[in-house]
């Protein structure tokens, strides 16, 4: 609903010193304004305690909707433009290519809030030089070791295969390695960390790369280590997280949705970026979780409001944290979990990747790229030529 001139030039004063760490005083509106945030079941609580603050203190009303996040983002396409979208959504940072492209999400200025946050974070809400978000966590697969199977840090993959595959030989392991495979997907996911230390990566220069040269060394290890039964189809994500927590594998690549249930199952591990395979830093990709502001809102001054002054505070992305348990984006939240090993080890990780591609293209590359790596594991043909074969395609698609 419309707010009165004198509101809204109060509100834009507020949305202007988007620096500000603590709610600033503002004019209410003098007729009844709404605000509706879409969140999913793991938001949604939160932010209902955050919207009850600035319900209180603005007078305004904050609807949150939960919404199954399957359904979030294409639900938001295609009712934003009729106006019956919400103002504000939640979601990942991958999300961006298609909401930029279909015009639903409005560019927000976070001015000296930015410096809250690291390079990868706000990278990752940016679109063609426009941020479009606010971030408030951060995850990437990392390195977990047990630390009583392999005591020592490896400082390359080379060094972890080895001493898994002497632990499997001496019948203390049962795998030197576990690097989940979708059996019918392949792992692009969890391989790329690998990938990128041979000096190649999904896209180049907006040019799809992952046939280049350094793609290429990397099929080509990537067949190796099958041949060396250190991944294998047969071990998918569940297999590989289960023989971690029962002590039957040393090593496990997996992001921190996993680390609760590991925490209890009382093995001692420590979080540790994945090693290089290659000769370059291994960069595994980012996500990164945000708050959008829609296009089509009817009240984007509240709802940059909400934003710059409810969401950007410490104290609301504790909260987030606490409900999500992924690293905080906001660095001084992050830094006051330093006494929690685990946060921190995959807050590091994250910090040295790159964020995975929001660009609308990536739809086309993950199924091409994923069969082909299944192929090189498999050994069903030559690995440059299943590399090479799998860009064609994707290349074939994008320029559809």
């Amino acid at each position: 609903m419309r707010t009165t001139t004198l509101a809204l030039t109060g509100l834009a004063l507020l949305a202007a010193g988007c620096g500000t760490t603590a709610p600033a005083p503002a004019s209410r509106p003098t007729q009844a304004a709404t605000l509706t945030v879409w969140a999913d079941d793991s938001r949604a609580k939160p932010l209902r305690d955050l919207a009850a603050a600035f319900e209180k203190d603005r007078g305004v009303q904050v609807k949150i909707v939960q919404k199954g996040m399957g359904s979030l983002r294409d639900d938001f396409v295609s009712q934003a433009p009729t106006g019956q979208g919400p103002d504000l959504i939640v979601g990942p940072h991958d999300w961006l290519g298609k909401l930029v492209q279909n015009g639903v999400v409005a560019p927000v200025d976070l001015g000296t809030t930015a410096a809250a946050f690291p390079k990868v974070a706000l990278d990752a809400m940016r679109y063609e030089g426009q941020t479009y978000g606010l971030p408030y966590a951060i995850e990437s697969v990392a390195l977990l070791r047990n630390t009583a199977l392999a005591p020592e840090r490896p400082r390359t993959f080379g060094d972890l295969v080895a001493t898994g595959q002497r632990l499997v030989r001496d019948g203390k392991a049962d795998f030197p390695v576990g690097l989940p495979v979708d059996p019918k997907a392949g792992s692009p996911y969890h391989l790329y960390p690998l990938q990128t230390s041979f000096g190649s990566s999904v896209f180049d220069g907006g040019e799809l790369a992952i046939d280049d040269k350094g793609g290429l060394e990397f099929a080509a290890y990537l067949r190796g280590l099958a041949k060396a039964k250190v991944v294998s189809t047969s071990l998918s994500g569940e297999i590989a997280t289960n023989a971690f927590r029962e002590g039957r594998v040393p090593y496990l690549i997996t992001g921190p949705w996993d680390a609760p249930a590991l925490a209890k199952a009382g093995v001692a591990f420590s979080v540790e970026p994945v090693p290089p395979a290659g000769d370059r830093p291994a960069r595994p990709f980012v996500g990164v979780q945000g708050f959008y502001v829609s296009a089509k809102s009817a009240n984007p001054i509240l709802a940059n409001d909400f934003l710059l002054n409810y969401l950007a505070t410490p104290a609301s992305q504790r909260a987030l944290h606490a409900a999500g348990g992924r690293p905080p984006a906001m660095t001084s939240v992050r830094e006051e979990l330093r006494g929690d090993l685990v946060m921190t080890g995959f807050a590091k990780a994250a910090l040295a990747g790159e964020p995975a591609p929001s660009v609308p293209a990536m739809d086309a590359v993950w199924g091409d790229w994923g069969l082909s790596q299944l192929a090189i594991i498999t050994g069903d043909g030559d690995p440059a030529k299943l590399t090479g074969d799998a860009a064609g395609r994707i290349r074939a698609k994008i320029a559809d």
